[in-house]
């Protein structure tokens, strides 16, 4: 990057540190600290809430996701929208009316203190490695890009967010979060406007969606009802709408956005607006990839993205053999891009025989440059093995770098470390109110004063940080990253949800009974997972993970609590 870039990078989150302090001054409460005095306006939870969830991940792999694989992508999201409606019905007013501090603190109203802390215990685990994989995944892209070691990506990153996350708590949060939605739009939509206007001339708008459309790019939706396939309309309504109500509904990170609102009307509208909004937010991330993808087509891309891969391999005992793939990858680029020009020459005609012919011809050329980079891939894995042959995560990064002007540069790298920021801050708080409220208040020190669990509050936001930085420093070995944090949620959020729902909707089940149907649908899912990603014998897509954990615990309680009633009893705060 240029002095220019460095500056509007430095300048950005220099702001977003001193912001974050401002706004988080004068908090001397516990209440203030995790709760922001219940003082927040509905766009201000929106936004906060869209923050946390569309991490730095959703900005460096989703439009790798779609140069690689598609929009198919953006069916993830269909179900978000019905599972926002059924929160705002039934969670918000619960949770506002008992005036919780965490989501599991209705639990132990609602069933015991054991399920409260089994689910607490469950969401630490599972935030707590989405935490240390929010910085990791930035972290390690940005030191690739930049050339900066992990350990400086990791710790720029993760120590701006401690400085303020724990100077001013959940307040500094959201507003923090608010300010970092507003420039990551900002960044995207400039970055996209780029990928069109850098097309070469006479390619419109309209020709570069014909060609993405014709290389099934604008694969959107997938009506066929398949298990092993990951994303289509049915695993997105169903499969989508339980990781949804899920996360939004039992993970703390983000039921602490919207128990930070003024009023159950301020909470609700906050998590409507995510309904409405998200997904179209999802479709443009999407679609940038996919003009990345066309931008490509025109201009010959590396033959391998990640930039540390290729050089190794330039200067190992491959050398040689990938230069002469370099130079084959040019010349079957060529015949690809003149046929391409050719597809969109003749697709004007209207003549189908034609527009056939060149596009046979073009999708001919386009699978011979996908057998050369297939036989490149095959290299790199040869020298440095499996894990190093995923380069989606770098597509979109590489094409910033080297193709945006002046100035731009730094504000999409200031997008992603927004990006970052705002996810991991709103982790961290949820982690540390979950480890003082439902562990440390409630188990180890039941008596302490205000500031004493004041501080023990900062300390935990503070440790859970370093956590994430330490994380960050020594783990390797992800792929698709956006599709890696999800497929983590997923392990967990069926059973979590599943809990709720019976908490909320089966007034008859007793906490003994959901407590053992909890780890019965834990064990089922990671069963299904190792058996999966382990040992490649049961294939069911992860997107089906969360309704299979949320079925097993609803029918095993249900069958538990009938030899089970004689230790129930009856509580009360269901619907």
């Amino acid at each position: 990057m240029r002095t220019l870039d460095w500056v509007v990078l430095f300048l950005t989150l220099l702001s977003i540190v001193i912001y974050g302090i401002y706004k988080g001054k004068g908090t001397r409460t516990i209440r203030g600290f995790f709760l922001a005095d219940k003082s927040m306006k509905w766009y201000t939870v929106a936004l906060s809430i869209m923050a946390t969830q569309a991490s730095a991940i959703t900005f460096t792999s989703t439009p790798g996701q779609a140069y690689v694989d598609g929009m198919r992508f953006v069916q993830f999201y269909f179900g978000l929208p019905i599972a926002m409606v059924i929160l705002s019905i039934t969670a918000v007013p619960i949770f506002h009316k008992l005036n919780v501090y965490t989501a599991y603190e209705y639990l132990e109203y609602r069933f015991d203190l054991k399920t409260r802390t089994l689910t607490s215990f469950l969401f630490l685990i599972q935030r707590g490695l989405a935490a240390g994989m929010t910085i990791y995944a930035p972290s390690i892209v940005l030191s690739v890009i930049l050339g900066w070691d992990i350990r400086i990506t990791s710790s720029v990153i993760g120590g701006a967010i401690i400085i303020y996350t724990t100077s001013g708590g959940v307040k500094a949060v959201n507003w923090t979060d608010f300010q970092q939605m507003l420039i990551i739009m900002f960044g995207m939509i400039m970055a996209f406007i780029m990928t069109i206007v850098l097309l070469p001339s006479g390619v419109s708008f309209t020709d570069a969606l014909h060609v993405a459309g014709g290389m099934g790019k604008l694969n959107l939706i997938d009506f066929s009802f398949d298990l092993n396939n990951r994303y289509n309309f049915w695993s997105g309504i169903i499969g989508g709408m339980f990781v949804a109500l899920a996360y939004f509904g039992c993970d703390q990170s983000q039921v602490q956005r919207y128990l930070t609102g003024q009023s159950i009307t301020q909470s609700r509208l906050g998590l409507l607006f995510n309904g409405i909004a998200k997904v179209p937010m999802q479709f443009f991330i999407l679609l940038l990839g996919a003009m990345v993808f066309v931008f490509y087509q025109y201009v010959q891309p590396p033959l391998f993205f990640n930039p540390v891969e290729t050089r190794k391999i330039q200067e190992g005992a491959y050398a040689e053999a990938y230069e002469q793939l370099e130079s084959k990858y040019a010349e079957v680029f060529e015949e690809k891009s003149k046929s391409l020009r050719e597809y969109i020459d003749v697709k004007s005609s209207g003549d189908p025989v034609s527009i056939a012919q060149a596009q046979a011809n073009f999708q001919t050329a386009d699978n011979r440059a996908n057998e050369i980079r297939g036989e490149a891939v095959h290299m790199i894995k040869a020298q440095s093995g499996s894990l190093a042959t995923n380069d989606t995560n770098y597509i979109f990064l590489s094409f910033v770098i080297k193709y945006l002007p002046l100035g731009l540069v730094g504000l999409v790298f200031a997008c992603i470390f927004a990006a970052t920021m705002s996810s991991t801050s709103g982790e961290l708080s949820a982690l540390a109110t979950c480890s003082v409220v439902d562990i440390y208040k409630r188990h180890i020190k039941t008596d302490g004063d205000e500031p004493h669990y004041l501080m023990i509050s900062r300390l935990a936001m503070a440790s859970w940080g370093i956590y994430g930085i330490l994380f960050a420093q020594f783990a390797s070995g992800l792929g698709s990253l956006v599709e890696a944090v999800n497929i983590l949620g997923s392990l967990f959020y069926g059973t979590l949800l599943g809990i709720f729902l019976l908490g909320f909707y089966f007034k008859w089940i007793g906490g003994t009974a959901t407590f053992l149907g909890a780890v019965i649908s834990e064990a089922i899912v990671l069963t299904l997972f190792l058996l999966e990603y382990g040992f490649k014998s049961i294939t069911v897509a992860w997107l089906w993970y969360p309704v299979v954990g949320c079925g097993v615990v609803i029918i095993a309680a249900m069958v538990l609590n009938t030899f089970l009633t004689g230790t129930n009893k009856q509580k009360s705060f269901a619907i």
